[in-house]
């Protein structure tokens, strides 16, 4: 659906010109202001993790959770934030990790990248880089990452297979996956999920937490969980969506000899 995608990235640029005088942003009504709708952006993190960060990149937060809350990020790791956006958990991910670990963000929006190095540049944090591309096709090789997090994105995509599918294979055995995102209750049809948001919204894309749990499963991942933190609307709720690639991945079976 290149049509929607690219109705996305516009969303996005104009969330990310909003933060440097423009127009509204995406998920988060107003980017302008720092007080803003508490089921979405700033109000999802804690005034400590805010105050460490440029003014900037708060304010560009249109996410619905706070994805470090479940990667429990260590020292030394390195970590990739999917649509990192304007850089709010790569910046807060790489001063997790510390200097002897790496945080990167891969956004598909030409501004939400300058807005986000340059907030980077303000934070004085060196140990990030954040990479033009999609989630669908990661700019990063195999097992490139411990970590993947993200914040309210996943649901933009309109590949979500290919987005697991990506996301495990960038992360090296035994990594985690925690995030942030929208997910509907199970008895909410696809249709009914577009009648209470839009796609750009953050709502009409959602997955349902079964179809969450059987996309990780076929991705590969395992002990998967979803758990609702707060409703974004009638029956979709921000959540957290933890999984873990299996520290053997089992080999492929060799093919059958020809008879």
């Amino acid at each position: 659906m290149p049509d929607l995608r690219e109705e996305v990235r516009a969303r996005y640029a104009a969330a990310a010109r909003a933060v440097t005088g423009g127009a509204d942003g995406c998920c988060a009504p107003a980017a302008e202001a720092l007080e803003v709708d508490d089921r979405f952006g700033a109000a999802r993190y804690d005034a400590e993790s805010s105050a460490q960060l440029p003014a900037e990149a708060v304010l560009a937060s249109l996410g619905c959770g706070n994805p470090l809350v479940v990667a429990d990020l260590r020292p030394g790791e390195r970590v990739l934030d999917l649509g990192s956006g304007g850089g709010i958990d790569v910046l807060l991910s790489a001063r997790r990790v510390g200097p002897a670990g790496f945080a990167y963000g891969v956004d598909m929006t030409a501004e939400m990248l300058e807005l986000a190095r340059a907030n980077a540049a303000r934070a004085g944090v060196t140990n990030v880089e954040f990479l033009a591309g999609t989630i669908e096709e990661l700019p990063l090789p195999d097992a490139a990452v411990d970590v993947v997090i993200s914040n309210c994105v996943v649901n933009l995509s309109t590949d979500k297979p290919a987005v697991l599918a990506e996301t495990f294979r960038v992360l090296a055995p035994g990594g985690r996956l925690g995030i942030s995102d929208v997910v509907a209750e199970d008895h909410v049809t696809p249709d009914q999920r577009a009648e209470r948001g839009s796609y750009v919204g953050c709502i009409a894309g959602a997955l349902s937490r079964a179809e969450y749990l059987s996309g990780l499963a076929a991705a590969g991942f395992v002990d998967a969980t979803v758990t609702f933190t707060h409703e974004v609307a009638d029956g979709l709720h921000g959540a957290v969506v933890a999984a873990t690639k299996p520290a053997t991945v089992p080999a492929a079976r060799p093919a059958e000899p020809a008879p």
